[in-house]
């Protein structure tokens, strides 16, 4: 029919319009399809799907322990996606999915005039899961009604091209792992870990029902949110599946009583497992993947879905975190009860100071070139905070300096342990709590060591052709080319007229002696068999050496220390055994580094095994038996470092090597006392409770009942004398035990 030939005016004007109307809506779709609105991606580009996957991080013992993350996403196979999640989805957003080709226009045409035309605005979206993947894939950017428009058509056309590149089973794979579940976790295995700690393949109806729920609004029906929103989402979607003959009635009704049971884990930066180790895992993966780059490859560990093999152990570092808290809650109420009111955080004004001025909100304000008045004035003003305690979370009105004075009081502690055959971590504690002290005492904190160096310089002693049975004087000396020095040993036993075989002497940590074994084996010598032990660090060429004035790392102690029990052979701490793709592809294996050659003999290896030993079973560490019970094969050492400042144990046992530092990151406040902050006080319980908790799991015998090699017959020998001796009548008639002996220090 031709217009013109239509008489009445409006009737003709009417369908002129309609037909303009028609060839605008015709042009504005072309203009939209072609790319006038925006680029649309080909079909070539949609062959390729990729999305940012989150690098996990596994315990030795297959635990998932952390990931990296920009989007916290893990994908899987569709045989992994369980019949009844693809049947909760289809069922309450996409009904007619397997008989579309992308759009459902039943469902769209409905929408629209339920929308437009009744204004119903609960009438849903009408986008098919294809379209919905394609939303999720290319997010919209713009906002308005035009826009709106622009997206819908956008993602129509894109869907549609979709379906003829995928099957259906491919559409519904790529959209439950991509799609959003809040809470920062995106795709379906994500979603199921952090909500049920259940990988997806083994999630019940129930919770597939909760998990597809949430995607309608995944703040509003976050079950750990909103957990009565989410049930009644969830018995949604349940109702949906036997509406679509997914479920019988019966199932239905006994489904939808079931109470929601959350196991959640979240992945957090700050919390979780083992929060130290996994930064420095994280540290080392970035210097890792900057390596790999710059030969040609393309990692990203936040995006490209590695998967890191750890050598940490999972139930270890539980037990190890929960001795740590256990021993630390109680040691901090001491240590404040110690000092009192007049504890130096709280009177000290330099300490104060100091430690505000080290504070990183001084230093912000600092750095914007406020006047010194200003910025105090800032840290000075009260607000509602809420500060850590041992036992709870307190919030009160507090200032940030106030916060500050707060942790600054905390005393801190670094605990590593490692396989000493393989220098494979077991355990990784940098600190108390990581969201508040991110300062990792294992890999950054440099620490005098106090006596746990005395090991090194009576193995010197040895090497050097001393004999265990050699007897040193345990008189003050007071060396004159040293500045008139006087070391002296801790108690008030009168020791004028004693003399210590050097098990007895390191044993009992007598200092005295330790720096005349030192002068006896040569400085230079000890500090070259330290190096043969594996410590790099550079050590002090003074006599002070011998009570451990030298400052080293924990994992640097951890490594000489584990030339005792690997016949020595120091083996190099290290954390990562292997990195993969997301499919278990190897891309990097890491070998242990252990030394080629021994650090000293067998023999000296025995007599300082037996050395050691006797400090645990009569010596500064004998509340490892008395105390504590254990009957475990252990050698060991304390030590404690001048003004109290620093408390060390190294536990040695033929499977494991611990280390323990406890005290203060500010480094001018010590214990109080040194019966409180002496290394068998401070840090032995807490490997102490670590190893009653291991004696306690049969899964840890194969270190538990370990035991060390028996000693041959020669050294049993060597070591067969008096522990102590008294000096000779005519040396008592002639030495007078009040005044000190005078004399230089002999190097050589």
């Amino acid at each position: 029919m031709k217009l013109h030939k239509i008489k009445n005016p409006y009737i003709r004007y009417t369908l002129a319009s309609v037909v303009v109307l028609i060839f605008i809506i015709i042009l504005f779709i072309t203009s939209v399809y072609i790319g006038m609105w925006g680029k649309i991606p080909s079909s070539k580009e949609l062959t390729t799907l990729k999305y940012q996957q989150a690098s996990e991080v596994y315990s030795a013992d297959s635990v998932l322990i952390g990931k990296y993350y920009l989007q916290d996403r893990q994908p899987i196979p569709f045989t992994d996606f369980p019949k009844h999640l693809t049947e909760a989805l289809v069922a309450i957003e996409d009904e007619r999915f397997y008989n579309h080709t992308g759009v459902d226009y039943k469902s769209m045409f409905r929408v629209a005039f339920k929308s437009v035309l009744l204004q119903d605005k609960s009438s849903g979206g009408g986008s098919t899961i294809s379209q919905q993947l394609v939303k999720n894939l290319y997010p919209r950017t713009k906002r308005g009604k035009l826009n709106l428009v622009v997206a819908k058509l956008k993602e129509m056309f894109v869907a549609r091209r979709l379906e003829s590149i995928y099957s259906k089973e491919e559409i519904l794979y790529h959209y439950l792992n991509q799609v959003s579940f809040g809470d920062n976790t995106h795709g379906i295995e994500s979603a199921s870990l952090k909500f049920f700690n259940k990988h997806t393949k083994d999630i019940s109806i129930p919770e597939a029902a909760t998990l597809i729920g949430m995607l309608k609004a995944t703040y509003g029906y976050n079950p750990r949110v909103f957990p009565k929103k989410s049930i009644s989402r969830r018995n949604l979607v349940m109702q949906a599946m036997y509406n679509n003959s997914y479920l019988n009635e019966k199932q239905k009704d006994s489904l939808i009583k079931t109470p929601l049971k959350l196991d959640y884990r979240d992945f957090n930066y700050n919390d979780g497992i083992a929060p130290y180790f996994r930064e420095e895992v994280r540290k080392q993966l970035l210097k890792w993947t900057k390596d790999k780059n710059a030969s040609g490859e393309n990692l990203n560990i936040y995006t490209s879905g590695l998967k890191i093999y750890t050598t940490l152990n999972y139930k270890m570092q539980v037990l190890a975190e929960e001795a740590m808290q256990e021993h630390m809650k109680k040691l901090q109420s001491d240590f404040e009860k110690s000092y009192g009111k007049n504890a130096p955080w709280l009177t000290n004004k330099s300490i104060i100071n100091k430690t505000v001025k080290q504070s990183l909100p001084y230093k912000k304000l600092k750095a914007l070139n406020l006047p010194e008045k200003q910025i105090l004035d800032s840290l000075n003003k009260k607000k509602t905070m809420t500060l850590a305690t041992w036992d709870k979370d307190i919030t009160i009105q507090a200032s940030t300096i106030d916060s500050i004075k707060h942790y600054s009081k905390f005393l801190n502690i670094g605990s590593l342990a490692v396989d000493p055959a393989t220098g494979e971590v077991k355990v990784w504690i940098g600190g108390v709590n990581f969201k508040h002290f991110k300062y990792d005492h294992i890999s950054q904190s440099k620490r005098q060591v106090g006596s746990t160096f005395k090991p090194i310089v009576y193995t010197t002693a040895l090497e050097q052709g001393i004999g265990p049975c050699t007897y040193f004087s345990a008189q003050e000396v007071e060396y004159k080319n040293l500045k008139k020095w006087s070391p002296s040993n801790s108690g008030s036993k009168d020791e004028s007229f004693l003399n210590y075989s050097m098990e007895e002497a390191l044993s009992n940590s007598v200092n005295t002696v330790a720096v005349k074994v030192l002068e006896k084996a040569g400085i230079k010598n000890t500090i070259e068999q330290a190096k043969k032990m594996g410590i790099s660090t550079e050590l002090p060429n003074e006599p002070s050496l011998a009570l451990g004035t030298a400052e080293v790392k924990i994992n640097e102690l951890a490594k000489a220390y584990t030339t005792f029990a690997n016949n020595g052979k120091h083996s190099t701490p290290f954390l990562i055994k292997q990195i993969t793709t997301n499919k278990d592809s190897i891309i990097e294996t890491f070998e242990p580094k252990i030394a080629k050659q021994t650090a000293f003999s067998n023999e000296t290896n025995m007599i300082m095994l037996e050395l050691m030993k006797a400090t645990i079973n009569t010596g500064t560490a004998a509340r490892i038996r008395n105390t504590y019970k254990l009957t475990n094969d252990i050698a060991g050492k304390t030590g404690t470092t001048q003004n109290n400042k620093d408390a060390w144990f190294v536990g040695v046992t033929p499977k494991l090597v611990s280390v323990t530092w406890v005290g203060l990151d500010n480094h001018e406040i010590g214990f109080k006392s040194t019966a409180l902050g002496q290394g068998a006080n401070a840090a032995l319980p807490a490997f102490a409770l670590f190893l009653q908790k291991m004696n306690k799991d049969s899964d840890f015998n194969y270190i538990t009942k370990a035991k060390f090699n028996k000693p041959t017959d020669a050294v049993l020998q060597s070591l067969d004398c008096d522990p102590t001796k008294k000096d000779g009548f005519f040396k008592r008639l002639f030495k007078n035990p009040n005044k000190k002996k005078r004399k230089d220090f002999k190097r050589s």
